[in-house]
């Protein structure tokens, strides 16, 4: 299933810019609360649950080279 996220993913964050954040300064009615989402609640789940699973295939991936660097 190609989700297109990476486990290091951050796709339910808001990412402004500097002139976003200085925008949100006087936006007090917080009509620029934009955060990156999915279509439905399930896609989120997956492609949480995807990034979730390649972070922990990272991390075996990191522990098998640190093992094989020891021995």
């Amino acid at each position: 299933m190609d989700v297109g996220i990476s486990a290091k993913s951050q796709f339910l964050f808001a990412r402004p810019s500097f002139i976003e954040g200085v925008a949100r300064v006087v936006d007090l009615g917080g009509t620029l609360q934009i955060y990156n989402g999915s279509i439905t609640p399930k896609e989120a789940d997956a492609r949480a649950l995807v990034a979730d699973w390649l972070a922990v295939g990272e991390d075996i991936h990191a522990a098998m080279s640190e093992y094989a660097e020891q021995k």
